[in-house]
């Protein structure tokens, strides 16, 4: 209890005191995780809202192949980014190997079946709801997706900051690919790991915290944003409700 008590003391004390250290992880972190996730958006929505729309052959095998690699495990997406990556890795000349460059692209990777995911089922059950509307008054698909995509703009926000919350909480994939460079490539979790390992327990419960009430922060946001959206319109309908980030 004793040395509970006073890790969470130390730990309280560096968060109040704005350690320098801490809070450059922090701000690393964050930056990562931003960009990752504009990425990963980006690219995610795009290919999501096509694919809520169209309909041609393998569709049915994409889109299994698409819901597998929701699970795929984080390590495993470090270590295809690290081959990549490597010196005779097809992207080893861009030099991106233990690089924040590195991290983003894995985390951009590890997000980008998550936010297709949720994309393509938020505009396919959009098109099931107002698609033959749509269609008789000579919608392609192409132009569908895209106006199925913006009368869904606040769920897909919500997609957005779950997508956030999945990529600041990642370990595995950065950890290989970064490195966990002292004040290069160190961020929360890669740190939080190091620290507990090396009995530095005050930095990694001070991480901790911040990084639980990022996860927070963003859960709360997810609930005001459905809350208002019902008020709004009273449809209530997201994707996502009930995803824990």
């Amino acid at each position: 209890m004793t040395t509970f008590t006073d890790t969470t003391l130390t730990a309280l004390h560096l968060l109040t005191e704005l350690d320098p250290l801490l809070w450059s992880i922090v701000g690393r972190s964050l930056w990562v995780s931003v960009l990752a996730t504009a990425v990963a958006c980006s690219l995610g929505v795009v290919l999501g809202a096509w694919l809520g729309v169209a309909r041609f052959a393998g569709r049915d095998v994409l889109l299994t192949v698409l819901n597998t690699l929701l699970a795929l495990p984080s390590v495993v997406v470090g270590l295809l980014v690290y081959l990549l990556l490597s010196r005779t890795g097809p992207l080893g000349g861009l030099g991106w190997l233990f690089s924040l460059k590195a991290m983003v692209l894995a985390q951009a990777v590890l997000v980008l079946p998550v936010v297709t995911a949720l994309t393509r089922q938020c505009v396919e059950d959009a098109e099931r709801n107002h698609g033959e509307q749509l269609q008789s008054l000579g919608a392609k698909p192409w132009l569908r997706s895209v106006l199925l995509a913006w009368d869904e703009r606040y769920a897909l926000l919500t997609v957005l900051i779950a997508a956030f919350g999945r990529a600041i909480s990642e370990v595995g994939a950065v950890m290989v690919v970064g490195g966990n460079i002292e004040g290069f490539t160190r961020v929360m979790t890669t740190a939080i790991a190091l620290e507990t390992s090396k009995g530095d327990l005050p930095l990694a419960l001070a991480l901790g915290l911040v990084l639980m009430s990022v996860v927070l922060l963003l859960n709360v946001c997810i609930s005001a944003l459905r809350r208002w959206r019902q008020r709004m319109d009273g449809s209530g309908t997201d994707p996502v409700q009930g995803v824990l980030v």
